[in-house]
Parts: C-alpha cells; sequence; structure tokens
C-alpha cells in the first residue's frame, strides 16, 4: 500500500531503504533534526549493523518512510498507548532540514491519518510533542487538532522548561474537516 500526494509518499519501509534511514537518523551522534524531535531525550550514533539489529522496520504496518521526489526524507509512524481501548499515538519525522516548513509534514500527517482512520477501528489520533516545536503544533493545527493537554514546564532542555503538548482528533472531527 502507498498513498500520494503531489511530490509525497507515504510507503512501508523496504530493505533497501535502510542506510538511508540510518545516514539520517543514526549516522550522526547529534543531527540537527533531533533539536526539534524531543531533544530531551538521549540520541545515540549506532553503527550501521547496530542499527539494522536494533531497529526491525522493515515492512511493518506501523512505520513507514516519508519519500519527497522519490528520496526518503523522514519516517511517520504509531505506537499503542492502550491497544484494548484502540488508542495509539503517531510520530513524524523529518530527518532533512530542507524539507521542513514546506507542507511535507502536514502532507504526510494527513495521509497518515487518513490512513490510520481507514484501517483501523480508532476513536481518536493524537500526538505528543513539546512547546519547543512550533512546527509539529501547527501542523497538527492544520489538521484540525485539538489541543487536549499542556503540562507545564515539564521538558528540560538546554536550561530551559517546556511544556509536553498533547493534541488530539476524533474519527467525527476529522470527517468533517476532510468535507470542509
Amino acid at each position: 500500500m502507498t498513498y500520494k500526494d503531489g511530490t509525497v509518499v507515504l510507503r512501508p519501509i523496504q530493505e533497501e531503504d535502510l542506510l538511508r534511514l540510518w545516514e539520517l537518523a543514526y549516522k550522526e551522534e547529534a543531527p540537527e533534526w533531533k533539536k526539534w524531535d524531543a531533544p530531551y531525550f538521549e540520541h545515540k550514533a549506532l553503527s550501521f549493523q547496530e542499527y539494522k539489529e536494533k531497529h526491525q522496520i522493515v515492512d511493518r504496518d506501523d512505520y513507514w518512510a516519508i519519500e519527497v521526489d522519490g528520496t526518503v526524507v523522514g519516517t511517520i509512524g504509531y505506537y499503542w498507548e492502550h491497544q484494548p481501548s484502540n488508542w495509539l499515538e503517531i510520530g513524524i519525522v523529518i530527518y532533512v532540514p530542507e524539507y521542513w516548513s514546506g507542507g511535507y509534514g502536514t502532507r504526510a500527517l494527513k495521509m497518515w491519518i487518513d490512513h490510520l482512520f481507514q484501517t483501523l477501528p480508532l476513536v481518536r489520533v493524537g500526538f505528543t510533542t513539546w512547546s519547543g516545536n512550533e512546527r509539529m503544533i501547527k501542523a497538527g493545527e492544520k489538521l484540525g487538532m485539538t489541543m487536549e493537554a499542556r503540562l507545564r514546564k515539564c521538558r528540560l532542555y538546554n536550561g530551559v522548561y517546556y511544556d509536553s503538548i498533547r493534541m488530539g482528533l476524533l474519527r467525527e472531527e476529522w470527517e468533517e474537516w476532510q468535507k470542509g
């Protein structure tokens, strides 16, 4: 299964994507993208072999590649907060700075949310970010998401406290948003 919106494509990760994804995500100790994606959590560089052993990501339903113009630039996925109640959270990383603030992430999120509501018995889709990642918050707002929680000053990064932000969207809100 593959989804396309203009030049943005979402698709399952293939074996031939692994070297590119490792170079983007784990080759460096302090990649630029990590300054925005939960930078308060430790990130360690891995050898390509360690990466392949630790990250079993080929052909998974819950973790896909994001391509722009045929080049892998990011990943998108979901994880279960509580599967018995169909509560999942989504996440996205655009690793390549040249593709930040160009709408690529928003388009990928739109396709992913639509895919999840079409293929899983979900009532809600949501994500958690931090107040320092204004682009992620804006993407959620553009897609009709509601800020459901703001946990104040609970993320410490570079000596500054930031809020943890939870945004969510109900199936009926998504369906209504799609019409308008």
